[in-house]
């Protein structure tokens, strides 16, 4: 996957940021890696200037590590920190889609379900990319509903970090489509007024995700473990 070039009228440093982690996490940019600003600054078409702040905002926010002598590298995936946001996240988006459920509108309803074909259709085509960005729409659109501040803010803030380890599993047969058949039914039961249900569907779906995520990252962490 190339990384695509900033174009004019965009907040650069912001856009640089965006860019460099899209690569981490999906994968252009592998953990271990050495990055340069001087590479990454000809690969998105900007100065230097921009790409230095993002790197710095990158490393700050865990996704980039010191290498060597003033150099950074892509952070390999936190386990620790991996399993702190899933329990985290358990609790809290199960609480989310109760508090959702009975301010579901019919525009929310045609929104959720349009959620739900997009997902469907990039299992269907085995996109990775599109997978992980409909995975993040539709969890995004239970938090909104659910109109709790610290449960918008945490979990986007921490979205990034669960993405970098959700592709690995995203490109696992027939997991993408399991995952879309449990949001629309969890989307179902909200529209059935069944917030209880929908919460107990929500539960399991992501207990699911963290068993399948941590097996995964076990496995990354053995093999690179074997190749050293």
């Amino acid at each position: 996957m190339e990384m695509e070039p900033v174009r004019l009228r965009e907040s650069l440093v912001e856009v640089a940021y965006n860019r460099i982690l899209d690569a981490i996490c999906g994968g252009t940019l592998k953990a271990g890696e050495r990055v340069t600003q001087e590479d990454l600054a000809e690969r998105l078409n900007v100065s230097r200037q921009p790409v230095s702040t993002a790197l710095t905002m990158l490393k700050a926010d865990g996704f980039l590590c010191d290498s060597g002598r003033r150099g950074l590298a892509v952070a390999p995936i936190d386990l620790s920190l991996f399993e702190s946001i899933y329990q985290f996240r358990t609790a809290v988006e199960t609480l989310a889609v109760e508090l959702a459920t009975p301010r579901l509108g019919a525009e929310d309803i045609a929104k959720g379900r349009a959620l739900i074909a997009a997902g469907k259709a990039a299992a269907a085509d085995n996109d990775s990319r599109q997978l992980l960005k409909a995975d993040m729409d539709f969890h995004a659109f239970v938090y909104e509903l659910a109109a709790n501040r610290l449960i918008i803010d945490f979990m986007l803030r921490n979205w990034q970090h669960l993405r970098r380890a959700m592709g690995e599993v995203l490109r696992e047969p027939d997991y993408p489509v399991k995952v879309w058949q449990e949001h629309e039914a969890i989307l179902e039961a909200m529209i059935a007024g069944d917030a209880e249900g929908a919460s107990t569907l929500m539960r399991s779906h992501l207990a699911q995700a963290h068993e399948r995520v941590e097996s995964a990252l076990a496995e990354q962490a053995a093999a690179a473990k074997s190749a050293g």
